[in-house]
């Protein structure tokens, strides 16, 4: 398998969580170099990452949250990333798209923002990120009360889109003083050795973001 991908990218880290829970050999490929983002382009036009070629199957599959579970189908081992039983599938679900909509789109949008030239920058729309994220932080802090994981007690699909979510949304607006659910879960989370494998890995590349550490813009 190759996964076309960037080190620094929120939602390649949510695929390579899953990745590294099942322990899956894959090829990575960055974007970088002029021949692979040929060939990622021509696998698929929408060009964006993360992407999934599955060589042996003939397979390209887009989008991290059916990237995840499409190796669960095709590469199954002891992580699942939608549980057996209907209703606790609805709400790994659930979570999944909470946490990409709400917590990791306005993360992205500020983050966007802050890469912008100065006189193109979007005041209201970081405004209104700010807003959104905020009223995702207590929708999932009142959430994820009791859960020791994202869903309940194991570690899910919701996970895997959880912890990049919360990684970066942390670093643009704090949340471990005010929302103390969210923080005990991300401290967890970070502790887990898929994700603190990826975040080991970022290090050559952090330089890159635009965020100081205390949420302070970075350039």
């Amino acid at each position: 398998m190759i996964l076309y991908y960037h080190p620094l990218s929120s939602y390649c880290w949510k695929v390579l969580i899953a990745l590294y829970e099942n322990g899956i050999p894959f090829e990575r490929r960055m974007l970088e170099e002029p021949e692979t983002a040929a060939e990622w382009a021509q696998l698929w036009p929408i060009a964006r990452f993360p992407l999934l070629h599955d060589r042996a199957r003939n397979a390209t599959v887009g989008e991290a949250s059916i990237i995840i579970e499409y190796l669960a189908l095709h590469e199954p081992g002891t992580f699942r990333p939608i549980p057996a039983d209907p209703d606790a599938a609805l709400e790994v679900r659930l979570i999944d798209r909470l946490f990409d909509n709400y917590v990791m789109t306005p993360m992205q949008t500020m983050v966007a923002d802050r890469l912008r030239p100065h006189d193109a920058r979007d005041p209201h729309g970081v405004s209104a990120a700010r807003d959104m994220l905020a009223r995702a932080y207590a929708l999932l802090d009142a959430r994820l009360a009791g859960r020791r994981w994202a869903a309940g007690d194991s570690l899910t699909l919701a996970d895997c889109a959880a912890a990049p979510a919360l990684f970066y949304a942390d670093k643009i607006m704090p949340l471990r003083a005010d929302y103390r659910v969210l923080g005990a879960y991300l401290d967890r989370i970070e502790a887990r050795p898929s994700f603190a494998r990826v975040l080991t890995e970022k290090a050559p590349w952090w330089h890159m973001f635009p965020f100081a550490e205390d949420g302070t813009p970075g350039r």
